[in-house]
């Protein structure tokens, strides 16, 4: 009888450390998934040169392409509606928050270094650039994790 009650608990514990791997696991691809899409987004939006500035010479980033641009990526890699919320199949199901969008353009001394001491983020842009921050929360599949929401920050610079 000792036996099957042993067994009975170990089945618990095992089935209880199989959910954390899993939930685990599936939180690092869906951070990576975050970061990849974040960066073809910024990339994306520091090639939106303004055709005004270049012809007299200036290397310039146009913001209003740009941002469209950075979103029409992060929704088409993240499976977002244009509301940033997650389109129906998917696996996140939250809304994706651009907490932070920025242009660094012609008018800065270069290189520039972007500093955010709150959210512990520096980077240096030797040319025009776009730094941008999302919040993307993970979908626990087994409820064994608590709650995890991500910040997820990146920048690209023009090239040329």
């Amino acid at each position: 009888m000792y036996k099957l009650l042993l067994m009975m608990l170990m089945s618990v514990v095992f089935m209880s450390l199989y959910a954390l791997q899993t939930d685990e696991e599936l939180a690092m691809h869906t951070v990576f998934q975050g970061k990849h899409g974040l960066n073809h987004a910024v990339h994306a939006a520091a090639q939106q040169s303004d055709m005004v500035k270049l012809a007299q010479g200036i290397h310039a980033i146009e913001e209003v392409k740009a941002k469209e641009a950075a979103m029409a990526y992060l929704q088409g890699n993240l499976r977002l509606d244009a509301d940033n919320e997650p389109l129906p199949d998917t696996f996140l199901q939250s809304a994706v928050v651009v907490d932070f969008f920025k242009v660094v353009n012609e008018g800065e001394i270069f290189p520039y270094t972007y500093r955010d001491d709150a959210r512990d983020y520096t980077v240096t842009l030797e040319r025009p650039g776009v730094i941008m921050f999302i919040r993307l929360a993970f979908p626990r599949t087994y409820a064994v994790l608590q709650p995890i929401t991500w910040t997820i920050k990146s920048s690209a610079e023009m090239v040329y």
